[in-house]
C-alpha cells in the first residue's frame, strides 16, 4: 500500500516539479497584497491584545491559503480528469487501491499548502511579523491541507461540471474565509452565525494556529475536530472511488 501511495503522488510531484519556480512565484502574488494591506496598511497601527494587527492576522491568512491551495490542488485537476480528459480512468484500471489513490492525491494536495504556506510565512517575517513556528503549528497546518485536499477530492469525484466545481467554491470555501476567524475572533457575530461558524474546520485551524503562534498551545477538541474531519472526508473519497469502481 505504501509503494501505490507513493507512486500516485510521485506522479503528481513530477508535475509539479517540472513547473516548481513558476509555481512558487505564483504563490507570493496572493501573500504579498494581504500583508501589504495588513502589514503596511493596518496591520502594525492596530493593536490586538499584546502584539499588533499583523501579528493576529498572519496565522489566520496561512490558514486560509493553506486551504485554498490544497483544495485547489486536488479538486480542479481531479474534477476535469474525471469529467473532460477521461484519464482517471488510468488510476482506476490500474492495480491501486482506493484508499493508496485517495491517499496519494492528499498527499500531493498537502505538499503544495505546506510549499505555499512556507513562502507566505517567509514572507510575513520580511514584513515584520512576529510569531512562532513550532511542532504544533506545522501539525496543525499539515491537517488543514489535507482537510481540505481531501474535501476537494470528495467534491471532484460528486460534481459534474467545471462549473459546479467553481459554484462550490463560492458558496463553502468564499463564506468561511472571511467568516471562520481569519481576519476576526467570532465572538463579534450572534451567536446563530458563531455556533454554525465554530463548527466548521478552518475556524479550528485559524484558533489552533494562532495560539500555537503565540506559543499558548493548542486547544485539544480543535485537534480531534480537525482529525475527525481529515478521517470523514477520507472515508467518504474512499468509498466514492470504490463505488467508481464497480
Amino acid at each position: 500500500m505504501v509503494v501505490d501511495i507513493w507512486t500516485v503522488f510521485w506522479r503528481d510531484w513530477i508535475v509539479l516539479k517540472r513547473r516548481l519556480s513558476r509555481y512558487i512565484l505564483s504563490r507570493m502574488i496572493s501573500p504579498m497584497l494581504y500583508l501589504v494591506a495588513f502589514g503596511w496598511g493596518l496591520g502594525k497601527s492596530i493593536q490586538v491584545g499584546q502584539g499588533s494587527y499583523l501579528d493576529f492576522i498572519v496565522p489566520g491568512i496561512v490558514a486560509l491559503n493553506s486551504m485554498t491551495i490544497s483544495f485547489n490542488a486536488v479538486g480542479t485537476p481531479l474534477n476535469m480528469s474525471r469529467i473532460y480528459h477521461k484519464t482517471l480512468e488510468e488510476y482506476l484500471i490500474a492495480p491501486i487501491g482506493a484508499a493508496s489513490f485517495v491517499i496519494g492525491k492528499v498527499l500531493s494536495g498537502i505538499l503544495r499548502g505546506l510549499i505555499s504556506s512556507a513562502v507566505l510565512i517567509i514572507m510575513a517575517y520580511i514584513f515584520g511579523a512576529n510569531f512562532s513556528v513550532n511542532a504544533w503549528f506545522i501539525l496543525i497546518l499539515i491537517l488543514n491541507c489535507g482537510i481540505f485536499a481531501a474535501l476537494a477530492l470528495v467534491a471532484a469525484m460528486s460534481l459534474d461540471t467545471h462549473e459546479d466545481m467553481g459554484n462550490f467554491n463560492t458558496y463553502v470555501l468564499l463564506p468561511m474565509s472571511f467568516l471562520c476567524a481569519t481576519f476576526f475572533t467570532p465572538k463579534q457575530l450572534p451567536d446563530a452565525a458563531r455556533f454554525v461558524i465554530e463548527l466548521l474546520p478552518l475556524t479550528h485551524a485559524s484558533q489552533a494556529l494562532r495560539s500555537s503562534a503565540a506559543d499558548s498551545g493548542v486547544a485539544i477538541t480543535s485537534l480531534f475536530v480537525m482529525i475527525g474531519y481529515l478521517l470523514v472526508f477520507l472515508s467518504i473519497g474512499i468509498w466514492q472511488v470504490k463505488k467508481i469502481r464497480e
